[in-house]
């Protein structure tokens, strides 16, 4: 899993049928060592807000935890942060 920081949402009004319903939000994976950032979007199924700290599953792993083993997701929110030593609001 990877640490994220929720930055922003995707609205797709077109997309693969088997993401219909499905919310997709904008997610800056966290670098402990604070060089580059790197974005990617993810599937959020749990109700992650901008400025949270989540879990990101990706891969296989991300398409296991929606049900949706046929589907074209590469990464999906798994969990929200309450509190972590490193983490910084």
């Amino acid at each position: 899993m990877i640490i994220g920081k929720v930055t922003g949402s995707v609205v797709s009004t077109r997309k693969e049928e088997k993401l219909i319903g499905s919310k997709f939000m904008i997610v800056e994976l966290l670098n402990m060592n604070k060089g580059e950032t790197k974005n990617i979007v993810a599937v959020d199924n749990i109700g992650a807000g901008i400025g949270e700290f989540v879990l990101v599953a990706t891969g296989s792993a991300a398409r296991k935890v929606l049900n949706a083993e046929n589907s074209p997701v590469d990464a999906a929110i798994v969990g929200i942060i309450d509190s972590g030593e490193g983490l910084e609001n």
